[in-house]
């Protein structure tokens, strides 16, 4: 098979292809029609020479099927990093980079921008018949770049800025500390650049459940983060299924929340727009961007962190007057300890008490009852006593238990 070595330009467009033949997959080359049949073959291909050991192929009789399966049993390094180190570059920025850092090598050396260009000329592009010419504003983007960045420090004197390499930092370095980062972490993919750097790519864990999509979302997360250390506003583009159209917001991220349960990444953000806080999927945003300041970032927060205790999962209404009640018992026999030990493991909010010996309440006031049902499924057996003020989500919950029943031939077995 030949390697399609293709680098990416915009990776938004990958993002896109990556999730899916991954998260969705199964879809016949002329069944995905958001863009034309010659760009979906060129993604396939460059996402093919990334992930091929990964990219399986099924015939239909709509055609043949592309989809991603990666099993996290034998894969202990997450493949999609790999698209994140596939960033496209041209002549002039790598022969740049390696010209400038050469110049630079050591903090001791201190130029002014001039200085640069002088050497630049005279000692690196001289000996070219056609030399690659730099002008003064092509260098100095650069050197900003890589100000931004903390690796090149700009200081005045006088009128004029001079630049010199920053001092590096020798951190104690803990393979076993960097491999589980890599893959568990939120922007892993740091992780992952500096074990290529150290080469230190070895099999150290092995993962019963490995969230690997949350690294291609590394960018919108990367900015989150970072609009929440300079409590910056952001622009993005929020893509819903809700909408037939993606949608540009102007959002204030406050906090990042992860499930335990799927790996699935959440933005909670202020809007001004509605003056509320909600919930936004990583992999629903794009094109995000730092914005203005924002003068009242700490009360946001604030005001976040006041409404999380009455938060099972991301829904934040932020009204007193509008939570609801959830109560059940369940039964733990006398040697059936790990049953109240997992109860008070697993609750991330209220509080469980002891009705008698063998029995165990737990209560909590929520924002949305649906959310902590999934949880309430998995102790359904132990359920002797169950109350939800919200009567709309009580009923329907009894309702599954008894078609579950129903399904099961086992007739009246034991109402809630």
């Amino acid at each position: 098979m030949s390697v399609y070595n293709e680098r990416v330009k915009n990776f938004e467009k990958v993002r896109a292809y990556m999730r899916e033949f991954y998260v969705y997959g199964f879809k016949s080359r002329s069944a995905y029609d958001e863009k034309s049949a010659r760009s979906y073959d060129d993604e396939r291909r460059r996402i093919e020479s990334w992930l091929g050991d990964y990219m399986h192929f099924v015939r239909t009789s709509e055609g043949k099927n592309v989809f991603l399966s990666i099993d996290s049993r034998t894969t202990v390094h997450n493949p999609f990093y790999k698209a994140l180190k596939a960033k496209s570059f041209t002549d002039g920025d790598i022969t740049l980079h390696f010209i400038l850092f050469d110049i630079l090598h050591t903090p001791a050396v201190v130029l002014s921008l001039p200085q640069i260009l002088e050497k630049i000329d005279k000692d690196y592009l001289c000996h070219f018949r056609a030399p690659m010419l730099f002008d003064a504003s092509t260098v100095r983007k650069k050197l900003k770049e890589y100000t931004e960045e903390g690796i090149i420090v700009a200081e005045k004197s006088g009128r004029t800025v001079l630049y010199h390499r920053a001092e590096m930092q020798n951190l104690p370095f803990d393979a076993d500390a960097l491999h589980y980062f890599s893959e568990i972490a939120p922007c892993g993919a740091v992780g992952s650049f500096l074990l290529d750097k150290q080469k230190l790519h070895t099999e150290r864990f092995c993962f019963k459940h490995h969230y690997i999509t949350g690294a291609l979302d590394s960018d919108v997360l990367a900015v989150s983060f970072a609009a929440m250390q300079q409590k910056c506003e952001v622009t993005a583009v929020n893509y819903t299924r809700r909408a037939a159209t993606p949608q540009l917001v102007r959002i204030v991220p406050l906090r990042v929340f992860i499930s335990v349960q799927n790996g699935r990444q959440y933005l909670l953000a202020y809007q001004a727009a509605g003056d509320s806080i909600k919930a936004y999927r990583l992999d629903y945003l794009a094109q995000m961007q730092l914005g203005a300041p924002c003068l009242q970032f700490d009360t946001l927060r604030a005001r976040l962190d006041a409404a999380q205790p009455h938060m099972w999962g991301v829904n934040c209404r932020e009204n007193e007057n509008r939570l609801e009640h959830v109560e059940f018992t369940v039964f733990a026999g006398k040697n059936e300890a790990y049953i109240v030990n997992r109860l008070q493991r697993e609750k991330r909010i209220g509080t469980v008490t002891k009705v008698d010996d063998t029995h165990y309440r737990f209560s909590a006031d929520v924002y949305d009852t649906s959310e902590l049902i999934p949880w309430i499924r998995t102790f359904i057996c132990r359920i002797t006593q169950l109350r939800f003020s919200n009567r709309t989500a009580e009923n329907r919950f009894k309702h599954d238990i008894a078609e579950m029943y129903r399904m099961y031939g086992i007739e009246g077995g034991g109402a809630l």
